[in-house]
């Protein structure tokens, strides 16, 4: 089991999501129960899968999870277009959340590779 505090990923995505809900706190009302209820789910899944993974006993789990957790960034990338073109999100704060997004995604693919050899060389 690890502490999924230690992970650099999971300060980044946990990050990401306060930035989420502080950002769909304004979005239409009618929008409470779709594109904000979303938004939130998905940007809160890709720590919570990590964090998960982390208490999991094996690699392979743990592995399944980050990948969860990728599918869940990719959920909240287009939300956030979809938000930006209906204009929910001014296009600074559109692109100050896509480059935090991609560079959550671009640490939690390294770390995905790399528990993914771990468990390759475990194999051998």
């Amino acid at each position: 089991m690890k502490d999924f505090r230690d992970l650099e990923v999971w300060t980044q995505a946990h990050q990401l999501t306060l930035r989420i809900y502080k950002v769909t706190g304004s979005f239409p009302r009618e929008e409470l129960f779709g594109l904000t209820s979303q938004m939130r789910r998905c940007s809160a899944s890709v720590a919570a899968n990590i964090a998960e993974g982390c208490g999991t006993k094996g690699n392979a789990e743990f592995h399944r999870f980050l990948l969860v957790s990728s599918g869940s960034a990719s959920e909240l990338e287009y939300h956030l277009l979809l938000a930006h073109d209906l204009g929910y999100i001014r296009p600074p704060e559109h692109e100050r959340l896509t480059i935090q997004l991609s560079r959550m995604r671009k640490m939690l693919a390294a770390l995905i590779r790399k528990v993914e050899n771990d468990r390759l060389a475990a194999k051998c």
